[in-house]
């Protein structure tokens, strides 16, 4: 068996054999004198269009910020850690509420994450924790010491007009409504998100130390029965994404400069009360983002998490488009609110403006071919590290989602393939995303869907009563 770090080393090498053959194969690096181009745009093409062809050249760049925060967290930190292992006794962790918000959509869904991420607390030796959910509609869940149920009141409004999954958070900080201490933690979760030991006991190493108000995790999406392969393979650049960007960002800055996601979030209360979720209706369609933005203006600092948590990938494309477009257009709203200084948002605007001309971006894949220029040596690495990079993210992605032992070497390889595949049609949901998001109306808040027809695993059984 492969140590991590045996592992680490392997997928450090196989990156930087992608990012070198990419190199010298699209011909960044030349090697003889008939690489170079002898091409005068100004004349092929004309002023009008050779300036359009060198500005959507550019429009790649946009992205490296991020991209260099992917390779070094992917490179700097073991990216196949083993398990977490307490750093002290988990009866002394401070109080813990895990509070998960719904609209209500889904009570069995609901019901059975909270039984089962109630038994993973337990089993994981926790002792001074609830689990509260919040709702818009009536639950009924089980009566017991651990639970609590929050129905949102339907004419309850915030100081400025929160909606959605904000209203729903911001109701919870209210002082008849609260039961925690200022020195208190939530883990946020959506009601799709699976706890496991491992990300229990990473929490409790964090709240244990104290040193951060925030924490954020990896999330993994190819776990048990997997509904939709095709989004899943696609939501393998996430969890690529969390391993590098955003554990970059939060282990070497301890700030989220790239913004982070809204499950698997860490807070302790009096820092989510001084920041809060009332941030009017712009900072409610990515709360998250506006919340770790407001946050960041305001100085706190935030940490990585060890130890991940399972969610699933929108079961349908329709939903994944639905998903990635209301996300660009929450983040367009934060970039453009007033309330976030610019100069804490400058990389998060590159991150959502890289994703808005992507369309312009993807046309330099025939456009390269089509209508070539030369290029500065420089740009031509850059584009050719970009592309590296994000190739390799997908491969990543599946080898830390789809374990070699469980999977097998064949299986895994078939994953491998089939994430590379998926690459242009997640190109073309991306880009439709882009064009619909900007055409259409950006406060509104889609659900995706989350119950499937139920199936027994193993990790299912009744709740352990523990009164």
């Amino acid at each position: 068996m492969l140590t991590s770090t045996t592992k680490h080393v392997l997928h450090c090498l196989l990156l930087c054999s992608m990012i070198i053959g990419l190199l010298f194969g699209s011909g960044a690096i030349k090697t003889d004198d008939d690489d170079y181009l002898a091409i005068d745009p100004w004349t092929e093409y004309g002023t009008a269009w050779t300036i359009f062809l060198y500005v959507i050249r550019c429009c790649a760049l946009m992205t490296l910020p991020q991209m260099l925060c992917n390779f070094f967290g992917l490179v700097c930190y073991n990216a196949f850690p083993d398990k977490v292992v307490l750093k002290g006794s988990p009866l002394l962790a401070p109080f813990i509420c895990v509070r998960v918000v719904t609209r209500g959509d889904f009570p069995d869904l609901v019901k059975r994450n909270v039984m089962r991420n109630m038994n993973t607390c337990l089993d994981t030796g926790l002792e001074n924790f609830l689990i509260e959910v919040v709702t818009d509609k009536a639950l009924n869940l089980p009566k017991h010491r651990r639970i609590r149920e929050i129905v949102v009141p339907k004419d309850y409004q915030t100081k400025t007009g929160a909606l959605f999954k904000s209203r729903a958070l911001q109701h919870c900080l209210e002082d008849n409504v609260n039961v925690l201490n200022p020195n208190d933690w939530i883990v946020h979760l959506d009601e799709e998100t699976i706890l496991t030991e491992n990300s229990v006991r990473g929490i409790t190493n964090f709240v244990l130390d104290g040193k951060y108000p925030f924490g954020q995790g990896l999330i993994t999406y190819a776990n048990e029965n997997v509904v939709n392969w095709l989004t899943t393979l696609a939501d393998s650049f996430r969890v690529s994404d969390d391993m590098g960007k955003l554990r970059f960002q939060f282990k070497f800055f301890h700030k989220p400069p790239f913004s982070w996601k809204g499950s698997y979030v860490v807070t302790q209360l009096h820092a989510e009360k001084d920041v809060s979720f009332d941030n009017g209706v712009d900072g409610s369609v990515a709360e998250d983002c506006f919340f770790a933005m407001k946050a960041y203006s305001k100085g706190y600092s935030f940490d990585f998490i060890e130890g991940e948590m399972y969610e699933k990938s929108p079961f349908t494309l329709l939903d994944f488009l639905q998903q990635r477009k209301r996300w660009l257009q929450g983040i367009l709203l934060v970039v453009h609110s007033k309330v976030i200084p610019i100069k804490h948002k400058i990389f998060l605007t590159l991150s959502v403006y890289s994703w808005v001309t992507m369309p312009l971006s993807t046309s330099n894949i025939f456009l390269a071919v089509l209508m070539p220029i030369p290029c500065p040596f420089i740009l031509d690495v850059c584009c050719a590290f970009l592309g590296a990079i994000s190739v390799y993210m997908y491969i990543f992605g599946v080898l830390k989602s789809f374990s070699l032992y469980r999977f097998g070497v064949l299986k895994s390889i078939l994953c491998i393939i089939g994430a590379l595949g998926t690459i242009p049609v997640n190109l073309v949901i991306e880009n439709v995303a882009v064009i619909w998001g900007m055409l259409s109306n950006k406060h509104r808040f889609y659900v995706v869907q989350k119950e499937i027809t139920k199936t027994t695993t193993s990790e299912e059984r009744p709740l352990m009563m523990d009164v």
